[in-house]
C-alpha cells in the first residue's frame, strides 16, 4: 500500500481537495483516488476572514474526498495565497572539511544563507529554494551532492509570508480536525503540476488565474525566482456582468460560464431577470456580455504584464507564459495574452496526467490541488527548506513506506522487538517525512539518551534498542 496524500487548495471562491496514492517503490507512481470541491466561506481575496466558516468548508470538502476515496489519508498538504508573500534572495559560503559535499553540508549552507538576511519580524519563512550552487570555482552546479571541493556556496530564493496569515490558516485547518504536514505557496504548487522540464530549465512565467486572485511565479532552472499576486480573478467578471446588466450575481455567474468567451459572436439575444425584481426581465445582446468579459480580462492581463516587466525577471522567461486556473478556460485567452505579453509564447496548461479513477486533468482549476499532492509525493525542487523548517531533497528516504521496508514488515519487526505501536518512541520513528539523515540523527538521539556505545550494548538493553539496531543495520 502506498502513502495517501491529501492536497487542499484553499481558494477564495472554492476549496478543492484531491487525494492521491503514492507508491515510491513502484517508479514513484501516483494515482488519484478522490476529489471534491465546495464553495468557499470565510475567505476573501486570498485571506481567511472567518476561521469558523473556513474550517467548516474545509471539513466538509475533506469528508467528501474521504468518502469518494474510501480510505483515510496519511499526509496533508495545504496551499496558501501569495497575497502576503515577500521575495528575498540570499547567499552564503561554507567550508567543506571532509572535502566531499554531503546532505548535511548542503543543509548547513542553505541555513547559513537564511541566517545572513533579515526577515521582517512579522513574517515567517515558507520556502527556501536554492537556485545555484558553487563548489570552489565551479559555478552553476545543479546538484553538488558527492562533489569534491573545499568550499560550497549557495544562492537561494526565500518566500516569506505574514505570520498572521500562516497562523490563521493553521487554526482553520486544526479546527477542521486536520494537521498540515506542509504549507505550500499556491503558485508553486500550480507550477509543479503544469510545468515540464524544458520550461523549468529555460525559464517560465506561470500564472494561475483563480476565482478572486491571480498568482504569478517565475521559475528558472531549479527554483522559483520571483512570485507576485494580483487580487483580481474570474469573480470580478461575474460582478461586472451583474453590475453592467443589472442582473443577480447568481445569474451573472451562469451567463459567464455559458457564454464565457473572448471571441466575437453573431448577434443573439438572451433574456435576463432584473436585479431586485424577479418578475421583471429584459433582452440583452450576447456581444455586450462578451465585451464586459473582454475588458476585465484585458485589464487583468495588462496589469500582470506590467508586474512581470517591473519584476526584473522577464528575461529569465525564455519559454514564455503558462496560464492555468479556472479563468484559463476562457475561449480566446491565448491569443489575447500573446498580444499583451509582447508576443511571448503562451500555453494554456492543464495538470499533468496520472493514473486516475476520476477525470480531473481536463480542468485547469485543479492545477493547484494536484500540485499539492505531487509536492507531498516528492515532486519539489532538488533541495528545499520547507514550511516545517526541514530539508527536503530528491531521492529522500521515507519510513512510510520506503523501498526497503514495507509497512507490514515494519510493523512486524516492531512487534518482534516487543515495542507497542502505541508507544511514543514508535510514533517518533514512524512519523513522516523522514530523510535518511533525520533517521540517523533520530537513532543517534536514542542511543545518546541511553548512553549506548555499541551494538552489543544495544542488544542487552530493551526492545526499543533492538529495533534501533535493526534500523542501523538496514541502512
Amino acid at each position: 500500500m502506498g502513502i495517501k496524500i491529501l492536497g487542499i487548495d484553499i481558494g477564495s471562491t472554492q476549496i478543492c481537495a484531491v487525494m492521491v496514492e503514492h507508491d515510491p517503490r513502484s517508479n514513484n507512481s501516483v494515482k488519484i483516488i478522490g476529489m471534491g470541491t465546495i464553495k468557499s466561506q470565510g475567505l476573501k481575496k486570498g485571506s481567511i476572514t472567518n476561521i469558523e466558516l473556513a474550517s467548516n468548508s474545509i471539513k466538509s470538502v475533506v469528508s467528501d474526498v474521504v468518502r469518494v476515496a474510501g480510505t483515510k489519508f496519511d499526509k496533508v498538504i495545504v496551499s496558501i495565497s501569495g497575497k502576503d508573500a515577500k521575495n528575498i534572495d540570499c547567499k552564503d559560503v561554507i567550508n567543506i572539511p571532509e572535502k566531499e559535499v554531503t546532505i548535511k553540508q548542503i543543509e548547513r549552507a542553505i541555513s547559513s544563507a537564511e541566517y545572513k538576511v533579515k526577515i521582517p519580524h512579522d513574517y515567517e519563512i515558507l520556502h527556501t529554494l536554492p537556485y545555484n550552487f558553487k563548489v570552489d570555482e565551479q559555478d552553476n552546479i545543479e546538484d553538488p551532492l558527492g562533489m569534491n571541493g573545499t568550499r560550497l556556496e549557495v544562492q537561494a530564493h526565500i518566500i516569506a509570508v505574514q505570520k498572521s496569515a500562516i497562523t490563521n490558516l493553521r487554526k482553520a485547518i486544526e479546527k477542521a480536525g486536520l494537521k498540515a504536514d506542509n504549507i505550500v505557496l499556491s503558485g508553486y504548487a500550480s507550477a509543479i503540476s503544469t510545468l515540464n522540464e524544458d520550461e523549468k530549465s529555460l525559464g517560465t512565467v506561470l500564472i494561475d488565474l483563480g476565482g478572486s486572485s491571480c498568482d504569478m511565479v517565475i521559475h528558472s532552472g531549479n527554483s522559483i525566482r520571483f512570485n507576485d499576486f494580483l487580487p483580481v480573478g474570474s469573480l470580478n467578471i461575474t460582478t461586472d456582468i451583474s453590475t453592467v446588466l443589472h442582473t443577480p450575481p447568481a445569474v451573472a455567474e451562469e451567463v459567464k460560464i455559458k457564454y464565457g468567451t473572448l471571441k466575437a459572436k453573431s448577434n443573439e439575444l438572451i433574456v435576463l431577470p432584473d436585479l431586485g425584481d424577479e418578475n421583471s426581465s429584459r433582452e440583452v445582446d450576447i456581444s455586450v456580455i462578451i465585451n464586459v468579459i473582454y475588458m476585465r480580462v484585458e485589464e487583468a492581463l495588462m496589469i500582470l504584464a506590467t508586474m512581470l516587466s517591473k519584476s526584473g525577471y522577464k528575461d529569465y522567461a525564455s519559454a514564455g507564459i503558462v496560464l492555468t486556473g479556472g479563468m484559463a478556460k476562457l475561449e480566446g485567452l491565448k491569443e489575447l495574452a500573446t498580444a499583451i505579453f509582447d508576443n511571448m509564447p503562451v500555453r494554456i496548461a492543464k495538470p499533468r496526467e496520472f493514473e486516475s479513477s476520476i477525470d480531473v486533468f481536463k480542468d485547469p482549476s485543479n492545477s493547484c490541488a494536484i500540485g499539492l499532492c505531487l509536492y507531498g509525493a516528492g515532486y519539489f525542487t532538488p533541495y528545499e527548506i520547507d514550511s516545517e523548517r526541514k530539508l527536503r531533497y530528491k531521492d529522500e528516504i521515507v519510513l512510510k513506506p520506503n523501498p526497503f521496508v514495507s509497512i507490514k514488515e515494519f510493523d512486524d519487526n516492531m512487534e518482534k522487538s516487543g515495542l507497542s505501536a502505541n508507544s511514543n518512541s514508535y510514533d517518533e520513528l514512524k512519523s513522516e517525512p523522514k530523510t535518511k539523515v533525520e533517521l540517523d540523527l533520530k537513532i543517534d538521539d536514542i542511543s545518546d539518551k541511553g548512553d549506548l556505545k555499541s551494538n552489543s550494548d544495544l542488544d542487552r538493553v530493551n526492545p526499543i534498542s533492538k529495533f534501533v539496531n535493526y534500523l542501523k543495520n538496514l541502512f
